[in-house]
């Protein structure tokens, strides 16, 4: 270890970098990890990317539907760039080093995708529910500058609801020797348990940007889909039901795939420490990899619109 680092007398200490585990117990084998893990980031990079061109190069949809669906592609793609450069440095290159202001700046857009992603989940269920229960106005109701001002809401909400982030983690003081992330990536709650100081705040503060913004957007997508319910079983004919309900699985679906993990990582963090690192790396990853690579095939499979529209791209791609 650097010898700068086991400096033991200083009164307030921040380690110039951190160094990252990766995936605890498996390390003689990150080298065929990261074969799988290069996968899936290409593949959630080429699905949520055909998603983009295919609804910018498609006048037929042009709809506040699919403006939703680009906006889930395009915050999945951040999502994925966010971790994708150190879990590979430390899979394929064996480099598990990342600085201290990386490392915030890392953690800050993570955790600002994710709940942008909630966000967008949520203003998804919102159409559903305008679509499905009063469709004569849902094309007066969310015209294009609703949708506007609904994306940039859900952008200035994840920046201040994390903004706050870094810096209640810079003001630490943290021990020369506890260095080690549990993860390829920096987490909010991983970097604070680093600190040899008292960090009730972080905890508090960690706990209230869950509650406000994944929390309430859970039960918020719940009560969207309680009233789609009442308004589906109120429809006299059964084709009519099952048609609207259609509309709706490729969202319930993204919902599940979302938030599914991250009730597990929040239960983990909380309430798991005697299980093992690896059990906590492997449900990060979940979180973290798995949406970005299956909403893409998700809606491609449940859409057919957005199918053919991914399929005439790769086509003009091919003659080109």
């Amino acid at each position: 270890m650097l010898a700068f680092w086991s400096f033991a007398n200083i009164s307030f200490f921040q380690p110039p970098a951190f160094l990252m585990i990766g995936i605890p117990g498996l390390e003689t084998v990150h080298g065929w990890i990261s074969i799988p893990f290069s996968f899936m980031y290409t593949a959630a990079l080429t699905g949520n990317c055909l998603i983009l061109l295919a609804v910018r190069r498609t006048p037929s949809l042009h709809q506040p539907m699919y403006y939703f669906l680009s906006m889930l592609a395009l915050t999945d793609v951040g999502l994925t760039l966010s971790t994708m450069p150190t879990t590979l440095a430390v899979l394929w290159l064996d480099n598990r080093l990342i600085g201290f202001n990386a490392c915030l700046v890392q953690l800050f857009f993570l955790h600002s995708f994710s709940v942008v992603e909630s966000s967008v989940l949520l203003a998804m269920s919102f159409d559903r529910l305008v679509a499905i229960s009063n469709p004569l106005r849902y094309a007066s109701v969310l015209t294009n500058n609703v949708i506007i001002r609904i994306g940039l809401a859900i952008v200035a909400r994840a920046t201040v609801s994390l903004f706050p982030g870094p810096f209640l983690l810079k003001r630490l003081n943290f021990c020369p020797g506890k260095i080690l992330l549990s993860h390829s990536f920096c987490f909010h709650a991983d970097v604070m348990k680093q600190a040899c100081a008292d960090i009730t705040v972080n905890i508090i503060y960690g706990l209230y940007v869950v509650l406000s913004t994944v929390g309430i957007d859970s039960l918020l997508i719940v009560l969207s889909y309680t009233l789609i319910l009442h308004t589906v079983m109120g429809l006299a004919s059964p084709r009519e039901r099952i048609r609207a309900l259609n509309t709706c699985v490729s969202h319930i679906l993204a919902v599940l795939v979302f938030f599914i993990p991250v009730i597990g990582v929040s239960m983990i963090h909380r309430f798991g420490r005697h299980l093992p690192p690896m059990v906590h790396a492997l449900v990060a990853y979940v979180y973290l990899v798995v949406p970005p690579v299956l909403n893409p095939i998700i809606y491609s499979v449940k859409s057919k619109p957005i199918r053919e529209a991914m399929l005439r791209v790769l086509r003009e791609k091919r003659k080109s």
